[in-house]
């Protein structure tokens, strides 16, 4: 590219801040951008509960409380 008096040349020092933005950009995962996860959904997201395992319920107890007459 040929600079003319008018027009120095360019030395790129004003590509400083849109090379921040694409750097800042690259660090992103590529699905959050693809699938962003509104950050309010994430607050109220509900944790998980321990519970009790699989066939560990005994059926045939009575229930407390409960009387069959």
């Amino acid at each position: 590219m040929t600079s003319t008096p008018d027009l120095p040349e360019h030395d790129g020092s004003d590509l400083a801040e849109l090379r921040e933005e694409i750097d800042a950009l690259k660090a992103i995962p590529h699905e959050e951008i693809v699938n962003p996860l509104p950050k309010n959904l994430e607050d109220r997201e509900p944790e998980a509960e321990p519970t009790d395992a699989i066939g560990s319920e005994k059926w045939d107890d009575a229930e407390p409380g409960r009387s069959d007459s």
